[in-house]
This record gives C-alpha cells, sequence and structure tokens, in this order.
C-alpha cells in the first residue's frame, strides 16, 4: 500500500511537468511547447500578471525550480534531456520574452530566435547540456533565452521591431 504522497505521486508529478501537461508526447513538442508559452504570455501581460517585478521574479523562479526539479526526477526514466521533457523550452521562451513589451511581431521574433539558439546552440550553450542532472536539460534553453532576449532588446532599441 502507498501514501497519496508517496514515490509514485512524485514520479507522475515530475512526468506532467516535465513534458507541460503531455506536449512532450507529440511530435515536435519543443516546438509546440514554446507556442503554447506565447499563447499564454500575451493574456498574463494583458491581465497585468507579468506588468510588476515581483510575478515576474518569482514565476520565473518557480518554473526555473520545478522544472529543474521535474527533469532531474524524469531522467533516470527517461533519460538525458529525452524529448519528452519540454519544461525547459517554456523555460526557455519565457526567459526569452522577460522585459519585453509585447506585440505580435515581437513574440514571433522571440519565438523564432529562442529556437533557432535552441537547436544550433551555439556561444557556450552546448557545454550546459554537459551540466549534472536538471540543471544541465534547463541551463541551455535557459541561455538561449537570455540571447533571444538580448537580441530583441537590441531591436526594440534601434527601433526593428
Amino acid at each position: 500500500m502507498r501514501l497519496a504522497f508517496g514515490r509514485e505521486t512524485g514520479r507522475s508529478a515530475s512526468k506532467v511537468i516535465a513534458s507541460v501537461l503531455g506536449i512532450g508526447y507529440v511530435k515536435g513538442g519543443g516546438t509546440v511547447a514554446a507556442v503554447a508559452c506565447c499563447l499564454l504570455l500575451y493574456p498574463m501581460r494583458t491581465w497585468g500578471l507579468t506588468q510588476h517585478l515581483l510575478p515576474v521574479v518569482l514565476l520565473t523562479g518557480a518554473l526555473l525550480f520545478l522544472g529543474t526539479w521535474a527533469a532531474h526526477k524524469v531522467e533516470p526514466i527517461w533519460g538525458k534531456d529525452n524529448y519528452r521533457v519540454v519544461i525547459d523550452e517554456v523555460a526557455g521562451m519565457w526567459i526569452s520574452m522577460l522585459f519585453v513589451p509585447l506585440t505580435g511581431p515581437r513574440l514571433l521574433a522571440g519565438l523564432v530566435l529562442f529556437r533557432f539558439f535552441d537547436m544550433v546552440k551555439p556561444l557556450f550553450i552546448r557545454r550546459m547540456e554537459k551540466l549534472p542532472g536538471g540543471v544541465g536539460v534547463m541551463m541551455d534553453d535557459v541561455l538561449a533565452g537570455v540571447y533571444a532576449n538580448l537580441l530583441l532588446q537590441a531591436g526594440i532599441y534601434f527601433r526593428f521591431f
């Protein structure tokens, strides 16, 4: 007999979080998860949930913590940085759009830039994958998100977007 919050519940929760409610099981799950993040970002900003520093810091911290925890938990079951783990794409896309005034073109540019950096993995991004456990799974996408964000911020400053 297992308690309601036993080892199996932890594994189930980590799979749900790591796969972002099952998105990781579909073909192209990383892109689908990044697009889903975009679709959530717009109403969150419209409702004012991400326009103040404290909620942004708390949401970002929670996303990074839960993502790292879930990726670490599923690694022994699914293997290192398995395709089903897409919480890292959500975190990377979220970071891509941090402090970027949202418009449709900026959101699309952020998605394209993030996916480019995530797939090509230039400028030390690939090195991040070598970090142990869930940290390695998350950090390559976090760095891809940082690079995408920097380019978006430059594009806004120089009035490309």
